[in-house]
């Protein structure tokens, strides 16, 4: 039997400024099948995330790391009004197709995609009037950003851009993986990802990349067994290495505060649980909830 697993890595870039991990368009395609039934990903957080979504009013949304489309289909279907972007548009072909195919649907035909990204997304978006009720940003995306000067400046202008799609009174949503655990364990915390489902991953193996011996990236690599009719002639879709910042529970949440200048009221959650700096379980995630109030 011929072993079906091997290594792609991509390195392309999708838009000045942020390369794309995803721009040969094969880890998109092995990222379908990593995050599974997209309902089985949606049921773990539908419920707290709508609730928390109508607790504030919102009814527009702005899905500023939307991938494959994943958490903004979610959003629509629940007859929220939807904006979705990303710089990868290996990644949003899927999301394009599912509009297509749903068109005829009133919150599709409505659905407005866009490749955007970060470092210039108030020139890459037109926001509307003060901006959106919400903005998310979910599934460790904004760790894809790499701290490209050494700086963190670009961390600092990427989410000044993305709080100022926020209008007052509005709700940023973001999350990343626990890299405090990461970084002091050399390995991700135990217990099943709260995001993706599928049954076909079959290992991830952790790397941290140290430099002037301090933590600058984090690798993981994704062994996902592809079956044979998803294959096809092209076998090297079965592993793939995607490569994050470490982003520190403290440092983030003061990068998040000097991006809303401060006017903000700003909530940490493990696991889409009420988080307590200290408590027994160790969470896969933190989710940030960031209310603007000025």
């Amino acid at each position: 039997m011929v072993d079906s697993v091997y290594r792609t890595r991509s390195l392309g870039v999708a838009a000045e400024g942020l390369p794309d991990q995803y721009a040969d368009g094969q880890a998109a395609r092995v990222w379908q099948l990593y995050i599974g039934d997209t309902r089985s990903r949606t049921a773990e957080y539908r419920s707290w995330l709508l609730a928390l979504l109508r607790q504030h009013r919102c009814r527009s949304v702005l899905d500023v790391a939307c991938g494959t489309g994943v958490d903004s289909i979610m959003l629509l279907e629940e007859g929220f009004q939807v904006t979705s972007v990303d710089a990868s548009d290996k990644m949003l072909k899927y999301a394009l197709k599912e509009r297509w195919e749903r068109r005829k649907e009133e919150p599709f035909d409505r659905w407005v995609i866009e490749e955007a990204n970060w470092l210039t997304l108030e020139k890459d978006l037109e926001k509307p009037g003060d901006g959106f009720d919400a903005v998310i940003c979910l599934g460790n995306s904004f760790a894809h950003l790499p701290d490209f000067k050494g700086d963190q400046s670009d961390h600092k202008l990427a989410l000044r851009n993305i709080a100022s799609m926020v209008r007052p009174g509005g709700v940023l949503v973001i999350d990343h993986r626990n890299y405090d655990h990461i970084l002091a364990t050399g390995c991700a915390p135990p217990g099943k990802n709260i995001y993706y489902k599928s049954d076909l991953t079959k290992d991830i193996t952790t790397s941290v990349l140290l430099v002037n011996n301090k933590a600058h990236m984090v690798t993981l690599d994704y062994t996902v067994q592809v079956p044979p009719t998803e294959v096809g002639a092209d076998p090297e879709l079965s592993k793939f290495r995607l490569s994050y910042y470490p982003h520190r529970l403290e440092a983030f949440t003061a990068l998040l505060k000097g991006a809303f200048q401060g006017k903000c009221q700003h909530s940490v959650l493990g696991d889409f649980q009420p988080y307590t700096p200290g408590q027994a379980h160790v969470p896969c995630y933190f989710i940030h909830v960031v209310k603007k109030t000025g």
